[in-house]
């Protein structure tokens, strides 16, 4: 175990996928609200994947390594992948040696490896959270010998072995409790319309933008109604090019964006979202006492995404289409029983807002100052 008597350094990894990483930048900016020190704190992950973006943007220390997503087959790619995972293991090893931390915070996925067991071997507490109903290999690996684990679903605790879990739920962005839907719907220049939010996370999702034309078309330059809609960014120009092969022109109340850099702005100023069903996707959408139609990812590992799904329907907090279920005549008719149904816009929008917890990134800088103490 390294000195204690020097400034407290705080070690956060995560990475791959905005569910590991949001987390962790709340987290980060919790620990800063605190009065911990940016130079205090180093952000560890692959400087490929999107969490080298998102930390340099925030202004973070990032120490990077090669650690990336683990291949589901054996095969010559595995072996390549494990010396991958040694060389970055052996690499975060003079990370530790040089910044001496104090405590490790882990939000999942393979980025996560190589720090946890440099923690093991420095004897370094560290403090778990994962974000899904059915919680990672890398998560499960490492939590009996974890300071405490969060988690964001109750029924995640029967898949962990620990005697120091909590069910924090997952951290969102400060701005989700500080910005109102009217103050979202002027920065992003909407009317004060009903809203339609279609989403399939950064690179986007073929079934949900296949599915949403016939939503457009029925609601495009409607009175009283404004649509957002992120196609990721890989499928950008392909939805663009079949809106103007239908309308000529976008229409004047649809806002078109391969990524919305702001997140937060647009699911606040929302009414009703379609989504995929990602962990921190849908403790966001509870944030802000969204109704939902959720499509999940059906290759998500560990089907994870229809789990987590299936938890808010038994919820009736969230509406759900399968993946191969989801067509422009399923999907349409679900947001338009919606629209045409207040009684049960309403109850969703309640139940939604009973499963958040907006307090979860305070909890778990608790946890993790109580590790190093």
């Amino acid at each position: 175990m390294f000195n204690r008597n020097k400034e407290k350094i705080y070690f956060i990894t995560g990475g791959g996928t905005g569910g590991h990483i949001y987390p962790a930048v709340s987290v980060i900016n919790t620990l800063l609200d605190n009065k911990i020190e940016n130079k205090n704190i180093f952000y560890l992950g692959n400087r490929k994947n999107m969490e080298f973006e998102i930390a340099k943007k925030n202004g973070y220390n990032f120490l990077s390594h090669g650690a990336k997503g683990m291949p589901r087959k054996f095969s010559m790619k595995f072996i390549f992948w494990l010396f991958g995972l040694l060389a970055s293991t052996f690499k975060t090893f003079f990370y530790f040696l040089k910044h001496k931390p104090n405590v490790v915070f882990a939000t999942g996925g393979y980025v996560c490896a190589p720090a946890l067991f440099c923690a093991l071997f420095f004897r370094v507490p560290y403090v778990l959270h994962d974000c899904d109903i059915q919680p990672g290999i890398v998560t499960r690996f490492f939590a009996p010998y974890a300071f405490s684990v969060s988690l964001a679903f109750e029924d995640a605790k029967k898949y962990i072995n620990s005697k120091n879990i909590f069910v924090n739920g997952n951290p969102i962005r400060q701005e989700f409790k500080t910005i109102s839907k009217k103050q979202a719907r002027e920065e992003l220049s909407l009317k004060d319309d009903f809203t339609i939010l279609i989403m399939g996370g950064s690179l986007g999702a073929r079934t949900i933008n296949n599915s949403s034309f016939k939503i457009l078309k029925e609601y495009a330059n409607k009175e009283g109604y404004e649509i957002l809609w992120q196609t990721g960014r890989k499928n950008f120009d392909e939805v663009t090019k079949k809106i103007l092969d239908e309308f000529q022109s976008l229409p004047d109340n649809l806002v078109l964006q391969p990524y919305f850099d702001k997140m937060y702005l647009a699911l606040l100023a929302s009414d009703l979202v379609v989504s995929r069903s990602g962990s921190l996707s849908l403790s966001e959408i509870c944030a802000c006492s969204l109704p939902s139609v959720l499509i999940p990812y059906p290759y998500a590992s560990q089907n994870h995404q229809y789990k987590n799904a299936k938890n808010l329907v038994e919820n009736k907090a969230a509406l759900l289409i399968e993946d191969k279920d989801c067509n422009n005549e399923t999907l349409y008719e679900e947001v338009n029983k919606l629209i045409n149904d207040k009684a049960l816009l309403s109850d969703l929008s309640y139940n939604a807002y009973k499963q958040a917890k907006l307090n979860s990134a305070e909890q778990i800088v608790e946890q993790i100052n109580k590790a190093i103490k």
